[in-house]
């Protein structure tokens, strides 16, 4: 294939799902010639696989195929209504360094899709960062997880929230992000670099599965340690100051001279808010969601979206994404685990938080997501303390209402619509730590009146998209409380720094600016392309 290639893109194409890659290819080859348009030679390839399952007695695969081709004729795509397209080749452009001469090597606080992947761009350009945080590796976080369900003895510095990879290791390892940019496809690429099935890079709702991602962290970290970065565990930052003119970083472990911090804190990053509030850091409080997660059996929620076509294995698991605007507050779903289970979240002690996590092969009995309400600023005080202290109040009155040992809360949909608390759990079992730990409890004990009564319509309004949805047997479990911060850190638009300050970058979930590991890992990304244009890379020049 010559250097001069083009790539058209063949959208629209709708096949069987029991057709192959090749008979979407065909389609392409056929749309193609139909415009004249020379495919001798040509190399075809996936851009896009959705399923369209508006019918569900004729699910269908849509694709985009990607057609990279030696012809020139293009003149035929300027038609109305053409299902084919030219295919933008620009690439990201080259990062010029700055002239700045950094002394010190960049300093990283955390090791999330944020921090790990701005260590990496930092990494790959010579700039040797340092990676500090607060929780364990990949390894040991496993470890204390299973301590924490099986004794329920908790590490409030290495658990589901803190340690290699951040929150989202332990998760499903969705990929999905609602921002459009080009950055995106570079993180995709990366990961599928680092051990990432390559059907991340087409298919329209991608994850991992925490089973295939947390080894991707340990390969990533041991990439950044390989170009001479490095990371420090169990290493916690506490505040930043200045020696001498030299900015440094407090920690835990001691002090840590660096030329830029990049703020990479995570979403459950309490303390470090606290300290950054009381430091006069521009921070502002924002709005954010609080509910529990539903369970359902996979299988139902297959039968449900897929009809006939359930349990194909060309399909895998159903996914849902939904929404119910009760006119003053808005109510969704959010983190859908298809085959998953609801796991243990907490990261205070006395607290009880909830969360989703699914293996890549989603092959657990039941299936979930979180039902979460819209919380606005006028609801807890409009600043910062107050938005966190409004999620502590929550998890806290969890954490009492189950018995005080980090059981969770549960009810059943049934009970829940119809205002008891008396049912205990059958077709669908809690997976909550084992289903082990578990208490029948009304929501209406730890979560806003306002809250529990939103989500109460909006599960029978769910119910009408699709069927089952507000089956009485299915089970609700609480506290869902870190969706997203609770505060923004401010920084400069440009610049990416501080506001107030010379040399820090917050960035991704825990500063407010991502919402998702694709997300986190694009915002890092450009906080460290910020960092390198302002600097010389280390030891040069």
């Amino acid at each position: 294939m010559s250097l001069n290639a083009r790539v058209f893109i063949v959208n629209n194409i709708k096949i069987s799902v029991n057709a192959s890659h090749e008979e979407a290819f065909s389609v392409a080859k056929r749309n193609l010639k139909k415009l004249n348009i020379n495919t001798e030679n040509a190399k075809f390839s996936v851009y896009r696989k959705s399923v369209d399952a508006r019918r569900k007695s004729d699910i269908k695969f849509v694709y985009s195929v990607a057609v990279s081709t030696d012809c020139k004729k293009i003149s035929s795509l300027e038609q109305k209504d053409t299902d084919v397209t030219l295919l933008n080749s620009a690439t990201t452009p080259e990062i010029t360094p700055g002239e700045e001469t950094a002394t010190f090597p960049p300093l990283i606080v955390g090791s999330g899709p944020c921090g790990l992947f701005a260590a990496l761009m930092l990494a790959e350009r010579g700039y040797k960062p340092v990676i500090v945080e607060r929780g364990g590796s990949v390894d040991e976080r496993n470890l204390a997880i299973k301590r924490f369900i099986n004794s329920q003895i908790l590490d409030t510095d290495t658990n589901i929230q803190f340690g290699a990879g951040g929150a989202g290791t332990f998760s499903d390892g969705k990929l999905i992000t609602r921002i459009n940019d080009p950055i995106s496809s570079y993180v995709l690429k990366k990961l599928v670099e680092f051990g990432a099935p390559e059907e991340i890079l087409y298919i329209a709702r991608p994850h991992i599965g925490t089973d295939v991602l947390a080894p991707i962290i340990t390969k990533i970290i041991a990439e950044i340690e390989r170009l001479g970065g490095k990371i420090l565990y169990h290493t916690k930052y506490i505040r930043s100051v200045k020696n001498n003119g030299i900015s440094v970083a407090v920690t835990n472990n001691g002090e840590i001279p660096y030329s830029a911090l990049i703020l990479a804190i995570g979403h459950s990053a309490r303390d470090t808010y606290k300290t950054l509030i009381e430091n006069g850091y521009s921070i502002e409080a924002k709005p954010f969601s609080v509910g529990m997660r539903i369970e359902h059996l996979a299988a139902d929620i297959d039968c449900s979206l897929y009809g006939d076509f359930a349990g194909h294995p060309n399909l895998g698991r159903a996914e849902y994404n939904l929404s119910y605007d009760t006119k003053q507050r808005g109510v969704y779903t959010f983190c859908m685990c298809p085959g998953g289970e609801v796991v243990a979240a907490a990261s205070e002690e006395g607290g009880v938080v909830v969360n989703g996590m699914s293996s890549h092969g989603r092959d657990g009995r039941n299936s979930n997501s979180a039902v979460v309400c819209s919380i606005f600023k006028e609801d807890y005080g409009n600043t910062p303390q107050n938005a966190i202290d409004f999620q502590r109040k929550i998890e806290r009155a969890a954490f009492i209402s189950a018995g005080a040992d980090y059981s969770a809360p549960i009810i059943t949909v049934g009970d829940f619509i119809e205002g008891r608390c008396s049912s205990e759990p059958t077709k669908v079992i809690p997976t909550y730590m084992n289903a082990i730990k578990t208490k029948i409890c009304s929501p209406y004990d730890y979560l806003p009146d306002t809250v529990c009564n939103s989500i109460k319509n909006a599960l029978l309004s769910f119910d009408r998209k699709i069927s089952g949805f507000a089956a009485p047997h299915a089970v609700l479990t609480g506290a869902e409380t870190r969706t997203s911060a609770p505060v923004r850190i401010l920084r400069n638009n440009e610049t990416r720094i501080a506001l107030g300050t010379e040399n820090i970058y917050p960035c991704g979930e825990g500063a407010g600016y991502a919402g998702g590991i694709t997300s986190a890992a694009i915002d890092g990304i450009k906080t460290a392309i910020a960092v390198i244009k302002r600097y010389k890379p280390i030891n040069c020049g």
